[in-house]
């Protein structure tokens, strides 16, 4: 799934339509790679937001505001001076590049009529949002790439603009049947790869939309076609192309079950079936609103969080290694009741034993087995013995301890990956400053200095009502699970947790009434999926009244114990609304 040149050229078209004749009221750098635009068209204030972010490159109108930052950054106080209340002239794409081009038209300092282009590359790593005079000679940048970054083309103030030519792709609104049979007819890729490698702005979809339009096996050598297999292909592809010159599209994405597929700027027969299912939209921005804004915020969530993930990861593994040396050094001590053995046989049989022996055999009065005992030549059967109680006694310690240790560090290991199960679920900044607070509680951040104000906790737990009205609520991290579990729930309320893995507590509150099944399977979809078995097919989950839910003494947040549960297995999956 991604922004190919045909659902830029959809983009293109409804900027064209919206944009074009319209001023510009307001500039905004919401991050340091985004833009927010908002124009001013007739009656209309339409909201651009450009996104030039490596992991989530994005360009769509939205009705969304986003919070600037107090002091604007350099390149967004560049935009306001030059192109503030600035009228937009013209937009267009290059071919069916995934690049579009805003040309706006200003006043400089003397009262001259200027104008200037805003250059928008959506090329995912790649991105960039470049800002260049009106011969194409680069101002500056959201993003600059020196030589020592790229040497194909350098994107730094004072040098002209171009599109990199990095490969030999035709242009699909152009080109010929001659060009294209030869083209994709001498290509050894399969077809459906043929056509994305060899033509501007085909993403594999649309490849394996073509031939599928074309009733052509994809997997097939573009090389082996008939010259009338390329000729009916062709045929398929230049439809296709007149819907994009004629702006005949049909934003949709394709699901199966709730999971988006695909989405794309034109229908997508391919996935026309069973199991299949095209929500269609009424322009582009409003899919791509819908599709991204969920995965953006979890992808800026995910950057925040980064230096939370690094410290509970480290600590991970520092425990990981400490778990499996400790666990090996326990094995080692399995064999201290053999020298205590050892060391009672010698004691009883040792009148039997003449100095300088190397061993002696004799029978275990435990097991009424003959076993042979390795002698020290040097010392006598009560020496040996002593020497045996000795090691004995050792690696009794040993063990005492180790047993101890292990479970402080099975205790730890268990907490930092519920630390990371939460991290995993966060949505809002708010929700990183309980993990953040919890993480310093025991000590993996360093506390805060004396003076500095605790921060407000404004995170709450999801809530949601069951199909028969029931108020689920599931925490977030260990702080919520806990406060939910001993402070929300009461005692006939239902208690939902994914068995024998990291995860939320989940808790229906019952009201007094007895629970329909249907409840019971929408909180243990819950349950299964805000864990760290949410990518599995199924997960065990164990429920139970809160009645028998028990606190660990000493343990961390959010850590319980019970004796009695039912359990099911359950699909990962949010089946209702969140309030």
């Amino acid at each position: 799934m991604a922004l190919d040149g045909i659902v830029m050229a959809n983009l293109a078209a409804e900027m064209k339509n919206r944009l074009e004749g319209g001023k510009i009221a307001k500039i905004a750098q919401p991050e340091k790679d985004e833009l927010l635009f908002t124009i001013k068209n007739q009656k209309n204030t339409w909201r651009l937001l450009i996104s030039a972010s490596a992991s989530l490159p994005l360009i769509y109108f939205t009705e969304a505001n986003k919070q600037s930052p107090m002091t604007a950054p350099n390149f967004c106080m560049l935009l306001r001076k030059h192109i503030g209340n600035g009228r937009i002239i013209r937009v267009s794409q290059p071919g069916l590049e995934r690049i579009l081009c805003m040309e706006v038209e200003h006043l400089d300092e003397l009262g001259d009529r200027q104008t200037k282009k805003l250059i928008i590359e959506i090329m995912g790593k790649h991105s960039n949002i470049i800002f260049c005079n009106e011969e194409d000679l680069i101002i500056d940048s959201i993003k600059h790439i020196s030589a020592q970054v790229s040497s194909v083309r350098e994107v730094l103030p004072g040098r002209t603009y171009f599109i990199p030519q990095t490969m030999d792709k035709k242009d699909p609104l152009n080109i010929t049947q001659e060009e294209f049979i030869d083209v994709i007819g001498h290509t050894a890729a399969p077809v459906q790869k043929a056509l994305y490698m060899k033509l501007t702005g085909l993403s594999p979809v649309m490849g394996h939309e073509l031939c599928h339009l074309a009733s052509i096996d994809g997997d097939y050598s573009a090389n082996e076609m008939s010259e009338l297999e390329l000729v009916h292909l062709y045929r398929m592809f230049t439809l296709l192309m007149d819907d994009v010159k004629q702006g005949h599209f049909s934003p949709n994405i394709v699901y199966r079950k709730e999971e988006p597929v695909e989405f794309s700027a034109l229908p997508l027969t391919c996935y026309e079936g069973e199991g299949y299912e095209a929500e269609h939209f009424d322009s582009i921005s409003s899919l791509l609103e819908s599709y991204y804004a969920s995965k953006n915020t979890i992808t800026r969530i995910r950057q925040k969080s980064m230096d939370l993930r690094k410290i509970v990861q480290t600590a991970l593994e520092r425990n990981y290694k400490k778990y499996d040396l400790q666990t090996k050094q326990l094995k080692d001590t399995e064999k201290r009741d053999k020298y205590k053995i050892y060391g009672e046989l010698l004691n009883t049989y040792g009148y039997e034993i003449t100095v300088g022996e190397k061993q002696f055999t004799c029978l275990n009065y435990y097991t009424n087995e003959e076993i042979t005992i390795p002698l020290d030549d040097q010392l006598s059967a009560k020496e040996n013995a002593q020497k045996y109680f000795d090691k004995y006694n050792k690696l009794k310690r040993t063990f005492e301890a180790l047993a101890e240790q292990i479970t402080e560090t099975r205790q730890e290991i268990d907490h930092l990956e519920s630390v990371s199960a939460a991290l995993d679920i966060a949505l809002m900044e708010e929700d990183l400053v309980q993990i953040k607070e919890e993480l310093m509680e025991y000590g993996y951040i360093k506390h805060r200095r004396a003076g500095d104000k605790k921060p407000k906790i404004t995170s709450k737990p999801f809530h949601y009502l069951s199909s028969d009205g029931f108020h689920i609520y599931v925490g977030k991290n260990n702080y919520q699970n806990e406060e939910l579990t001993f402070k929300v729930a009461s005692g006939n309320d239902w208690w939902f947790h994914a068995k024998g893995i990291p995860g939320s507590h989940v808790i229906v509150k019952a009201e007094g009434k007895e629970l329909p099944d249907r409840v019971f399977e929408e909180a243990g979809a819950l349950a299964a999926y805000y864990s760290k078995g949410r990518e599995n097919d199924k997960v065990e989950v164990d429920y139970v009244q809160k009645k028998q839910i028990k606190k660990v003494t000493g343990a961390a947040p959010g850590f319980v114990i019970y004796h009695t549960n039912y359990s099911m297995v359950a699909e990962p999956q949010v089946l209702l609304e969140e309030c």
